[in-house]
């Protein structure tokens, strides 16, 4: 509330000096008698003069109160349960968390005290009475002096109007993104990780429902894309005007990596996946049918929907994040959360973890990390690899890392409700202080390859995605890490897992796959593999494999997993993709589901050769060096 202005004083009027008057002739008698009168009066005027009148003094000026800051409060974001087992088919409007907006706290500022006011000084008792004169002489009785009257005070000065206090400035409110100040430099460290330098050529394809593909909110004529059957080229990331050089895809985002060291997100981030704003209105566009005539376009456009180009245009994430100088090494991306390591073995992370009953939180302190913020526990840290809800990292010295949700037993140790928080700091992970050469992660669970190729898995194993005989049929968690016995004859290079499947890369080049196989998750034909390796339900119909079996045709160099989808890119360039493909995510330009592993070709990629995949829940991506057009 502004201060009350000061009243303004209203001075006195002045009274109306005394005029002189002229008064009759007095008798003798009269006059004898006034002369006494005026010699006593001057006499009390001559004594009351020796006592000077002293205004009296102002009262002192209060100071105004200070400024009370009260700080502002961030609201806590609610959450949706998420469930624990059942194939990840989400999309945005299935799986939003209702997140209330931060309130804002209304500035709170005591109202200033309105100053006092002056001390007016009265006019007629105040002021200094002028000096009396002294006593006249005898004058000759024929001439009689007139009545002298004091002079009349002179007229004082209104006092002057007490100047109102300033108006106190509201507190700043909080701001929904406040600029971020560089942060903190580290000391300087060892450089452990190479920086990525081969420009990449990035192909899309699946959903793009909630701009996971990073074509935009529209494409050049005017529309947005829903669906791309096939691998198409991204635009927004070509090589010469942006130069990526690494890629991580998450549940429905992804995170790029330029050549100039700046970190690119696009996707969904209702729980801050893309550490950045992303509160732009949607663009409303106005969609028509895609061209029939284009025989090798199988995109989809959509005519009433609008994308948010905050979400679905790659930009990046504010560098100021980092210290002066950081220098990333590689990009790594969960359902709700993503993870850049540095040269020298750092971590930086943002988003948030779920939980069977929502949002667990990022930290025991932060709920939703908008923005990068360093895992202080981790150093000289070399690999990462991310479940949907878990992380798991591997230092220069062999040792394991593991943090994040851990209900189904992916984080090895286990965890109850009082003390889920605590699990989100990461925790040395010991193996008998076995050196751990390789890490790997599914979903739900987790893997661990030491220096001399024993493979260790912990974790959901409902579907034995573990690879880990089930004691009985509710044997549905590997609660401690245990020795994979199947790949024992396996120089396991990488492994990697999806909800309830998993495949592996030996050094060899043979491609492995095992767990459930109901949607062709595993891409082998399995009424040609012996019963004794697959599991049947009471229908006869089959379940899941036992064992690691390979997958066919071949030699891989490099694989990728999603929910209940699988990519293998051979050692000639070629990708191969198989199992279940409701959201195009397999490349093959049809929905239908792809039970065996299935070459990835159309004239985008045809000739190409790819070095990387990744498949998000409903999306994939695939990429390769560039080459310059002859």
């Amino acid at each position: 509330m502004p201060p009350k202005k000061a009243a303004k004083a209203a001075p006195k009027k002045a009274a109306s000096p005394a005029g002189v008057t002229k008064k009759p002739r007095a008798s003798k008698a009269a006059t004898s008698a006034k002369r006494a009168s005026i010699t006593s009066a001057a006499s009390a005027t001559s004594a009351s003069s020796a006592d000077p009148v002293t205004a009296p003094k102002a009262a002192p000026k209060k100071a105004a109160p200070k400024k009370v800051p009260v700080a502002a409060k961030g609201g806590k974001a609610s959450a949706a349960a998420l469930p624990p087992n059942p194939p990840k088919k989400r999309k945005a409007s299935e799986e939003s968390e209702d997140e209330p907006k931060s309130k804002k706290a209304k500035s709170v500022v005591a109202e200033p005290a309105p100053a006092p006011r002056k001390a007016s000084v009265a006019k007629s008792t105040t002021a200094k009475k002028a000096a009396a004169k002294p006593a006249p002489k005898k004058v000759a009785a024929s001439k009689p002096k007139v009545e002298v009257k004091a002079k009349p005070a002179p007229k004082p000065k209104a006092a002057p109007k007490a100047k109102a206090e300033p108006k106190a400035k509201p507190a700043p409110k909080t701001p929904v993104s406040a600029a971020p100040r560089r942060a903190k430099a580290q000391k300087a460290a060892p450089i452990l990780n190479a920086r990525p330098t081969q420009l990449l050529d990035v192909y899309c394809f699946g959903e793009n429902g909630n701009g996971e593909l990073g074509l935009g909110a529209k494409n050049a004529r005017g529309r947005m894309v829903i669906d791309v059957g096939r691998p198409r080229l991204n635009p927004f990331l070509a090589a010469k005007e942006v130069g990526i050089v690494a890629i991580a895809v998450g549940g429905m985002h992804c995170a790029a990596l330029t050549h100039d060291n700046k970190i690119l997100t696009w996707g969904v981030n209702d729980q801050g996946a893309l550490g950045r704003p992303s509160d732009a209105d949607p663009e409303e566009v106005k969609m028509k049918d895609a061209d029939a005539s284009d025989s090798d376009s199988d995109d989809d456009f959509d005519e009433d929907s609008g994308l948010n180009p905050a979400e679905a245009e790659p930009r990046p994430v504010d560098p100021s994040h980092f210290p002066e100088g950081t220098e990333f090494a590689g990009l790594y991306a969960g359902d709700s959360n993503t993870f850049a390591l540095t040269t020298t073995g750092l971590v930086y992370g943002w988003g948030t973890f779920r939980g069977n009953d929502g949002i667990l939180g990022f930290t025991n302190d932060i709920k939703v990390a908008t923005t990068p913020i360093l895992i202080p526990d981790l150093k000289n840290i070399v690999d990462i690899v991310t479940g949907t809800n878990h992380v798991i990292a591997l230092d220069n010295k062999g040792k394991c890392f593991i943090w994040g949700a851990g209900e189904q037993n992916q984080l090895g140790r286990r965890v109850v409700s009082r003390t889920a928080t605590g699990a989100l700091v990461p925790r040395e992970f010991g193996l008998q202080r076995k050196k751990i050469a390789h890490i790997g992660a599914g979903d739900y669970h987790s893997f661990a390859v030491t220096e001399k190729g024993d493979v260790y898995a912990w974790g959901l194993n409902s579907f034995g995605q573990c690879g880990i005989p089930k004691v009985d049929e509710d044997d549905d968690t590997v609660a401690a890490p245990t020795v994979v016995k199947s790949l024992k004859s396996h120089s396991i290079k990488q492994i990697s897992g999806g909800a309830h499947h998993t495949i592996a890369l030996t050094e060899a080049g043979q491609v492995l796959a095992w767990g459930r196989s109901e949607n062709k998750q595993c891409g082998v034909d399995v009424s040609k593999l012996p019963q004794i390796d697959v599991f049947y339900d009471k229908d006869d119909k089959p379940r899941y494999l036992f064992k690691p079996t390979v997958v066919p045709d071949i030699k891989g160099a490099t694989i990728a997993t999603a929910t209940d989808t699988a990519i293998a890119i051979d050692v000639d360039g070629k990708a191969y993709s198989w199992g279940f493909n409701g959201n195009l995510q397999t490349g093959q330009g049809s929905a239908d589901d792809i039970p065996l592993a299935t070459l990835v070709d159309n004239t985008a990629v045809r000739g190409k050769k790819l070095t990387w995949a990744g498949v998000g829940g409903q999306f994939g991506v695939l990429a390769g060096p560039h080459v310059e057009a002859a």
